[in-house]
């Protein structure tokens, strides 16, 4: 079992020192698993700069592509990702706001369908459930199965040592996050998650090869036709009906709200 852990803050301070104690809880569950780090302070990924190449013509046109798709890679070649992210002013830090930023074209093309992820943060006060919450949020968005969370109020600037407490709640959420990974099971998606697979799904025969104006979003999607989630995906019968729905209006909408960008 291999572990990506990407640590989002610029430094190795409290929600670093719970995430530690996390992967050691992990590796007392099983110590064959391979943990790899990513820390984005040592990347110097530029700020996104909003061109939409990534979404007009592929994320590989992206300007800072050499940066990212290598973080890109290592989230495929990993059975799960645990995202360590320090609370800043209630929200992420900018380094993993630059990150999400960059993938944001992944909203509109999902692919991570069976991936997992354990979600860190710590604050001296309050926000942290927020910061985790934004996250687990947009993930699905990208395609993962199930997102884990552990926020905790730390109480501490930069000198927070785990309470015995806090580690029984780290060891009950880490235990979970790594029994599912090893179970290999993938979770059916919610129907938060069924709305913009469907309706991108529709809406994007509008940006097709041949239309008024053609996007990588137009030629995704095709791989996906008649499709109501990802295939190997458990989807029962009711939530196909609400895929089919969500397909209806999505193509309903689509004449009517086509994006335009300058050519």
């Amino acid at each position: 079992m291999r572990i990506l852990i990407i640590n989002g803050s610029p430094h190795k301070g409290n929600t670093w020192r719970l995430t530690e104690k996390v992967k050691e809880q992990i590796a007392v569950l099983d110590n064959e698993v391979e943990f790899e780090e990513i820390h984005l302070s040592e990347l110097n990924i530029p700020f996104c700069i909003g061109c939409s190449a990534c979404f007009r013509k592929g994320h590989t046109f992206c300007p800072h592509n050499p940066y990212i798709q290598p973080v890109m890679d290592k989230i495929e070649e990993c059975d799960g990702v645990i995202i360590s992210v320090a609370c800043f002013q209630g929200a992420v830090t900018a380094l993993t706001k630059n990150l999400t930023d960059h993938l944001a074209f992944l909203l509109h093309r999902p692919r991570y369908f069976d991936k997992k992820a354990l979600i860190i943060s710590t604050t001296g006060g309050v926000s942290a459930n927020t910061v985790t919450q934004s996250l687990a949020n947009t993930l699905p968005g990208w395609g993962f199965n199930k997102c884990y969370q552990l926020p905790i109020v730390a109480l501490s600037w930069n000198d927070y040592k785990p309470t015995e407490k806090h580690e029984k709640k780290a060891y009950k959420i880490s235990k979970a996050f790594y029994m599912d990974l090893k179970s290999k099971k993938l979770h059916s998606p919610k129907t938060g998650v069924l709305i913009p697979f469907n309706l991108f799904q529709a809406m994007c025969e509008e940006y097709a090869p041949g239309t008024e104006y053609p996007t990588q979003d137009g030629v995704f999607w095709k791989k996906y036709v008649g499709m109501r989630y990802a295939p190997g995906i458990p989807l029962p019968i009711h939530k196909r009906a609400i895929g089919r729905l969500i397909y209806q209006i999505g193509k309903y909408l689509s004449p009517k709200m086509i994006v335009t960008y300058k050519k």
